[in-house]
């Protein structure tokens, strides 16, 4: 639904020297595009072409004239030159990613061979020797190999009594958001959709918001049997959100590239912000219902042990949103439609130019001022929206709030039922089912024509809930292959986990500096971008294992 832009002017052919007139442009190739030619005399669409070009193809669109009286014509699309195969770069990076896991793996089954092991210890430094192998890449238990040194062994066996899924979890997502955000290779896949819909992009904030309300369930309760009073957890939840918020707002602020930091353009909202405004309300409501001992509650319905006790903060959540319903659909927004969730500019056939985000970009614009905005967002690039709108804008919050909130429930499960397995990955396929259902009713299973389409812009409730419903079925099969079976070690998404914050606001501060960024040779390479990209993101893991290696862990 997309107003009809202009594109090109072909002037008339010059007969005497009979030499067709003719106009070259680029077009975009994510999305299939209708390409309408008009007369230039009285504006009489002559011919209309779908079609779905590729990258860098090259094509013509050669227009005849078969009859001057009714200025019939006819319109042949040629492809002079086929596009390229895009998607072979990453058919390489993926083959030798393969072929350093398969180089891994080889070398922990020869550590398994006994004269192999012997050699190694000769070659190698006894400490250094026992260090690799207890590493999460190495293969013997520690009481089958040789340690020299206890401390390793008592580091080690405490970090295995913590859920190494949740840290796998947090470290995949967390790689991924890295990768998206140094360009994911310049495929459109690996940006965020710039309107309704999914992208790779799309998944993995949701995904990091989840697992923090996850981690929250777990920490309070550990904090708390060891003798925490509520006040002084309080504290700390207040001073974890505040650093969460300062540094988002100070370091890791996009609109510097405006000039200096100064309050006249300052962003106000981000992604740290939102994470440490979402964690402040979620674990200080479960702070209130908590208790320090997780045993069976003795009630009617034991197997809802999980929800019944905690109905205030059911009552609560559902209350928040309510009120992000109400403010969507029924919140007047001057000279916009009430409800209106479209992205403005040439979206809706230009009808709402100014709307983009409805009552969410109305919301901030007149509490926060335009220009303490997000200036660039998606909608613009297919839209044309010349509006700022922030895609971690005040209203989307309110479901943030809902989705680590979910990822509450999920770490529940785990302390209500530890040391069931079978229960906690059932529950996880129920409360996946669920969300996949509420998420195709809202959806209609449409992309555009449900009555609240996934937006990962607005944080609508269908893509929370879509999100949700991934995120259980993903923590069930990482939770089943590292924590239950025991087949992975988490390696190499568990060191990036058990250090998201540095990670993260390494990755945005040093984002233009060598070796994660250099000029490439051809800016339209997607094999330049995709290696560029690929080796900052490399570095990121290679960094934190280091740190892990160290136990350089930092905590706010």
């Amino acid at each position: 639904q997309c107003l009809y832009q202009f594109l090109a002017f072909v002037p008339p052919s010059n007969e005497s020297l009979r030499k067709p007139g003719t106009a070259s442009v680029m077009v975009d190739t994510q999305h299939p595009l209708t390409l309408l030619l008009n007369s230039s005399v009285g504006d009489r669409d002559l011919c209309k072409i779908q079609y779905h070009f590729g990258e860098f193809g090259n094509y013509s669109l050669v227009v005849k004239t078969l009859s001057t009286s009714n200025q019939t014509v006819s319109c042949d699309l040629i492809i002079n030159e086929g596009p390229i195969n895009s998607y072979l770069p990453i058919l390489f990076a993926f083959l030798v990613y393969m072929g350093i896991l398969a180089l891994l793996i080889a070398g922990r089954l020869l550590m398994k061979i006994d004269p192999v092991r012997n050699w190694v210890y000769k070659k190698l430094n006894p400490r250094a020797t026992d260090r690799m192998i207890n590493s999460e890449l190495g293969s013997p238990n520690t009481t089958d190999s040789i340690n020299c040194d206890p401390t390793p062994q008592s580091w080690s066996s405490r970090s295995r009594q913590r859920l190494r899924s949740l840290d796998t979890f947090r470290g995949l997502s967390l790689v991924i958001m890295v990768f998206v955000n140094y360009g994911g290779g310049k495929y459109w896949f690996f940006k965020h959709e710039s309107w309704n819909g999914l992208t790779v992009a799309d998944l993995v904030f949701p995904w990091f918001v989840f697992i923090m309300g996850t981690s929250i369930a777990l920490a309070l309760g550990s904090m708390l049997r060891w003798g925490s009073s509520k006040w002084k957890v309080l504290r700390k939840i207040i001073w974890r959100s505040f650093v969460l918020i300062l540094l988002g707002i100070i370091v890791v602020n996009p609109n510097y590239c405006l000039g200096p930091l100064s309050w006249d353009n300052l962003r106000i909202p981000g992604v740290l912000q939102r994470l440490g405004f979402t964690y402040l309300v979620v674990a200080a409501l479960e702070l209130l219902f908590t208790r320090a001992d997780s045993g069976t509650w003795e009630g009617r319905f034991p197997a809802l042990q999980d929800i019944l006790p905690y109905w205030p903060q059911w009552i609560f959540i559902l209350a928040l949103e309510t009120i992000w319903l109400c403010l969507t659909f029924l919140l007047p927004v001057p000279d916009c439609p009430r409800g209106y969730l479209g992205p403005g500019g040439i979206g809706d056939f230009g009808k709402y130019p100014n709307c983009t985000g409805g009552a969410a970009g109305y919301i901030d614009r007149l509490l926060l001022g335009e220009k303490h905005m997000y200036q660039h967002p998606s909608s613009g690039v297919t839209y044309q929206s010349t509006m700022p709108y922030d895609p971690e804008g005040i209203l989307g919050t309110i479901n943030s709030i809902v989705m680590a909130f979910l990822g509450l429930q999920a770490g529940k499960i785990t302390l209500f039922y530890k040391d069931q397995p079978k229960q906690i990955m059932s529950r996880f396929i129920i409360w996946g089912i669920v969300m996949g259902v509420i998420s195709a009713i809202l959806t209609k299973c449409s992309k555009e024509e449900g009555f609240i389409p996934i937006n990962k812009n607005l944080w609508s409730i269908s893509y929370v809930t879509t999100m949700s419903c991934f995120a259980f079925i993903l923590l069930l099969l990482i939770y089943y292959l590292v924590d239950v079976k025991k087949w992975w070690s988490g390696a190499p998404f568990l060191y990036p986990g058990m250090n998201s914050i540095l990670v993260y606001i390494g990755h945005q501060v040093f984002a233009n500096y060598f070796p994660f960024k250099w000029k490439m040779q051809d800016s339209q390479s997607h094999a330049e971008h995709l290696t560029q990209n690929l080796t900052a993101t490399t570095l990121w893991v290679i960094i934190s294992y280091i740190l892990y290696r160290r136990r350089i862990f930092w905590k706010i």
